[in-house]
């Protein structure tokens, strides 16, 4: 089957090495030229029709009883992310293969060479409608394209090419590339119960195949099945070294609460990396273990040289924008926050722009961003995205506490016990008035889910209002010292509730230690 790019590849080109001792301190002296970024589009054209199968393909699904589920489905996968419209630069000579060789290595390529690589295949396979491997490929750099555009559109082209790619030829008769793609689209729509079943049922066919194990640990991840995603961890190194296994084993480290041991792997994968998409990504990972142990001048210096590095990494925007706001340099977050919105309009950076509005006494700038958080919400659940997880979160801090408690109760039920929605939920519950209820998840997820600022500070605040003053101020130290503004509304909160208690765990002046609570001890606490 002939799968080869229509352009003729290149040879690859080894990056120059870093100067530095410790080369993921500083990108590249002389940076290569950035590649030119693609235009979004946030409402992709409608779908066009695929391409008909061969006739011998038809001939041999006829003979299974199958040719009403191999015949084309309306609204197919035809979409690139380059509006056809606009005058978008040509790719240049090598970029499929450049796109090729990074997904066969497990890597991301940039982003210039991602559109260049869907166009190609999507031409290719407009030509050749039976090759099944080459619909595999489309179809997963759709999700990736869907993730680093967050545009969720672009996971129903997806789901469509990996489909079309198992009318062609189906798992069970070698195309566990099909799987694996619809193992990665499950977990970028936050289905992890899905993507498990798709990773495990490619690891039971082909134990030997590495590129399944990725998709697994995510899954597992989001389940909160720590020791199995830690396995699959140490399954994945031994088939595959390099970069990508680095960055899985500093993740691995880092839910594990071992911080020294996730920062040391997380810097021995920058020192490995060479394509610029690679190396950014690595220094990001950086950063957010820099930010995440209260180290902000660190952060802002390893999300400035993944931007340097390459400048369409527009997470270290919003990362860069986050430790920004901890060093008190405001202006510059908030400029950060909307160059990161404009190329990357993720949610959870809409939520983290409201709330430092909120602490700027912005309340109209706030409202917006709140707005604008519902409505991208409610877009990318009309594309399969479930995210209950970051509604909840806002529900119990800026709406409904008890619609919170609901919809993070629905996410638990659906196996999804990751020490995230466990926090989650127990906050939901302890704004809702049910602290008591609360406290077993946040015990659980201060266990399982690493050493985090936001999880003991959680903890903190129910056992707070549950009178167990001595836990609550230990919990409180922890989060402020793990990370002293973790957040510009619950660090301010977490100070002053520690300086309420004293150094014995009494409670406040003015607070009854028995008897009944006073009414405002009752109301729910706080963010």
């Amino acid at each position: 089957m002939d799968v080869m790019p229509q352009q003729p590849p290149e040879s690859p080109k080894k990056d120059h090495a870093l100067p530095s001792a410790d080369p993921c301190d500083d990108p590249p002296q002389t940076p290569p030229p950035a590649d030119p970024e693609p235009p979004l589009d946030p409402d992709p054209a409608p779908l066009e029709e695929l391409p008909p199968l061969s006739l011998s393909t038809t001939l041999r699904r006829a003979a299974f009883g199958m040719v009403a589920a191999a015949v084309l489905v309306a609204g197919a996968v035809v979409a690139v992310p380059d509006d056809d419209k606009k005058a978008a630069p040509p790719p240049a000579p090598g970029a499929v293969s450049r796109a090729l060789t990074a997904t066969n290595a497990g890597s991301p390529s940039s982003l210039a060479d991602l559109t260049a690589l869907i166009g190609d295949r999507k031409s290719w396979v407009g030509a050749h409608p039976s090759d099944a491997h080459s619909w595999a490929v489309l179809g997963a750099a759709y999700v990736e394209w869907g993730q680093r555009s967050a545009d969720a559109a672009y996971y129903r082209r997806a789901e469509q090419a990996l489909q079309r790619s198992l009318d062609v030829q189906p798992g069970e008769s070698g195309n566990t590339a099909a799987w694996v793609g619809l193992a990665a689209l499950a977990n970028a729509r936050h289905d992890f119960v899905e993507a498990r079943k798709w990773g495990e049922t490619v690891r039971t066919r082909q134990p030997q195949d590495w590129a399944v194990y990725p998709a697994l640990i995510d899954a597992y991840n989001g389940l909160g099945q720590y020791t199995a995603a830690g396995r699959a961890v140490e399954r994945f190194r031994a088939l595959r070294s390099g970069v990508p296994a680095l960055s899985q084993a500093a993740q691995m480290y880092r839910n594990q609460g071992r911080s020294a041991e996730a920062l040391a792997t997380a810097k021995g994968a920058a020192n490995q990396a060479t394509a610029p998409a690679e190396k950014a990504d690595c220094l990001y990972r950086l950063g957010e273990l820099a930010w995440e142990q209260g180290r902000p001048e660190e952060a802002v210096t390893r999300y400035s040289a993944a931007l340097r590095t390459d400048g369409t990494h527009h997470p270290s925007l919003a990362g860069r924008a986050r430790a920004l706001v901890a060093l008190g340099r405001t202006d510059d977050a908030q400029h950060d926050y909307k160059a990161a919105l404009s190329k990357l309009p993720r949610p959870e950076y809409m939520l983290e722009l409201g709330e430092l509005y909120e602490s700027l006494g912005l309340e109209g700038g706030a409202r917006g961003q709140y707005r604008r958080l519902q409505k991208t919400l409610t877009r990318d659940n009309g594309y399969g995205v479930d995210d209950t997880l970051l509604l909840g979160r806002f529900e119990a801090d800026h709406g409904d506490a008890s619609a919170a408690v609901e919809l993070l109760r629905a996410e638990w039920n659906r196996q999804h016990h990751s020490a995230a929605v466990a926090d989650a939920l127990a906050w939901a519950l302890h704004r809702s008035g049910d602290s008591q209820s609360g406290l077993e998840y946040a015990q659980q997820a201060a266990a399982t889910g690493g050493r985090t600022a936001l999880y003991a500070y959680h903890l903190g605040m129910i056992e707070q209002r549950l009178k167990k003053y001595g836990q609550a101020g230990r919990h409180l130290k922890e989060a402020l010292s793990l990370n002293p503004d973790f957040n510009p509304l619950s660090a301010p909160k977490a100070q002053k509730a520690l300086q309420a208690l004293d150094d014995e765990g009494r409670p406040p002046a003015g607070h009854p230690r028995k008897g009944p609570s006073s009414a405002a001890s009752q109301a729910p606490g706080g963010r």
